[in-house]
């Protein structure tokens, strides 16, 4: 009998900045923002520029009438689409909003401060949907309903970062972005955290190659994920956090090296769906 439906789709695979054009229209320009659907309900994963088409998409499909929405830490582009996500407009939604990546400020003082004139000119009073916002320490285990399980753990990025494996019917979906590796030394606790799970997306934003000039930005390579992946026994490793200068050429160019050394890995890119 098949499990229930447990996916992902990419709304937003570019880190830094949003780099719309035609140099980057198959892999895609929005910054990161990536739906998991469990049965009916859906968790989201970051608010960057990809948050608006996923919002337009719920409002007009009128469904979903609760939402979660997790951040895995305030930088811009993980939150600069938040103030356009349609149902945060319209009194027929509510949202949980999560964050743990920094003790102060929290959750609610978070997206006030990014909406703060003079650098926006309304605050989010102008939310018309119920929102709930919440803290967690990382590392801690959120029960959701539906027998959905998120676990949770500190990475290793300039202000804080979290990553979140998400559990259901028996299957698992890690995001893990926005983290630095140490050269030579897989990281023990991410290791940890995606073993034996069946969809791992990683922030491959650099390559080995050019990994020293970037020492200290908070991001880790192609390579490190793949590693990651081969020692955590993970089915589909899945390559995430473009940079805002890599071409669609680049890209394919990189998607096909991984190939060739893990087949069971890809390149994120915009509308694409993974089913587990």
């Amino acid at each position: 009998m098949a499990g229930q439906e447990f996916s992902v789709k990419f709304w937003g695979v570019r880190g830094s900045i949003p780099s719309p054009g035609p140099h980057t229209a198959v892999y895609g320009g929005n910054t990161p923002c990536i739906e998991i659907t469990c049965a009916d309900r859906c968790l989201i994963f970051d608010a960057g520029s990809g948050i608006r088409a996923l919002g337009n998409q719920i409002v007009e499909a009128a469904r979903l009438q609760h939402l979660e929405l997790f951040f895995t830490h305030c930088h811009y582009d993980h939150i600069e689409g938040l103030p356009f996500f349609s149902p945060l407009h319209s009194e027929e939604f509510d949202l949980t909003m999560w964050s743990g990546h920094r003790p102060k400020p929290d959750t609610q003082q978070m997206v006030e401060q990014y909406m703060l004139k003079p650098y926006f000119p309304v605050g989010p009073a102008c939310f018309r949907a119920s929102v709930d916002y919440r803290e967690f320490v990382p590392g801690k285990q959120i029960k959701l309903a539906g027998g959905i399980v998120v676990r949770t753990t500190a990475l290793t990025h300039p202000d804080g970062a979290v990553g979140y494996r998400v559990e259901f019917d028996g299957r698992s979906i890690c995001y893990v972005t926005d983290t630095e590796h140490i050269p030579g030394r897989l990281d023990q606790n991410i290791l940890k955290f995606i073993k034996d799970s069946n969809i791992v997306i990683y922030d491959a934003a650099y390559d080995d190659d050019d990994f020293k000039k970037f020492a200290g930005y908070g991001h880790s390579t192609w390579q490190e994920g793949m590693r990651l992946c081969d020692a955590g026994n993970v089915k589909l490793y899945v390559a995430f956090h473009h940079r805002p200068s890599a071409s669609d050429a680049h890209l394919k160019a990189i998607e096909g090296r991984l190939k060739s050394i893990r087949p069971a890995s890809l390149l994120a890119r915009e509308g694409l769906i993974l089913t587990v």
